[in-house]
């Protein structure tokens, strides 16, 4: 499992570090602010996990190999655009859910060795799914991709819930059940699969 472990910690750090520096970018902030919404994309959702559950929040400095790959990452959307951005616009999709998926399921084990119940767990794989993204946009201004009627965070959800339910730990059922639900996260968004949404006037 920790091999899985650490797959899992470096594509989620590379999915969600560089979707942290693109949004930076797209709203014109300095190499601070793009190093600062990568970081928070990245950690953030883990951080905000780790104080709901009651784990230490410390346990996030432990990973300093992922804290440099998350700065190359920025910086290297940072000084080449025009070489990052044309692929992340066609790969960018498969590599949010990749790192979705990802988070989710460690946010799930997370809870579930610590002998939490399903509540818990579909928490800790939302917040570590989504968390850093969600404070992401609201320092980029913008209103949060969860909040909205796209389907995302369900996917963290059921993640959760499978991985509670039938005890996964590692080996191919893991990476069956992360390589199907990241497929259907990336079939949803082209299909524009929404949530139900009303507005009051």
């Amino acid at each position: 499992m920790f091999m899985e472990w650490e797959l899992l910690n470096v594509v989620g750090t590379i999915a969600f570090a560089a979707s942290g520096a693109i949004i930076a970018m797209d709203e014109k902030y300095d190499i601070f602010g793009v190093w600062l919404l990568a970081f928070i994309t990245a950690f953030g959702g883990g951080a905000i996990r780790n104080v709901l559950l009651g784990n230490p929040v410390s346990l996030i400095w432990q990973q300093n190999d992922l804290f440099i790959l998350c700065f190359l990452v920025a910086l290297l959307i940072f000084l080449l655009p025009s070489v990052v951005l044309p692929h992340w616009e066609r790969w960018g999709v498969i590599v949010d859910a990749i790192g979705l998926v990802a988070f989710a399921f460690q946010g799930a084990q997370v809870a579930i060795k610590l002998d939490l119940p399903l509540s818990a767990a579909i928490a800790a794989a939302v917040l570590t799914g989504v968390g850093g993204g969600v404070v992401r946009d609201l320092l980029a201004g913008r209103k949060p991709l969860v909040l909205q009627s796209e389907v995302y965070a369900i996917w963290a959800i059921l993640i959760a819930v499978i991985t509670y339910y039938f005890k996964l730990e590692g080996g191919l059922a893991v990476y069956a059940l992360l390589i199907g639900v990241a497929t259907l996260r990336v079939i949803s968004y082209y299909r524009k699969w929404n949530l139900p949404a009303r507005k009051v006037r």
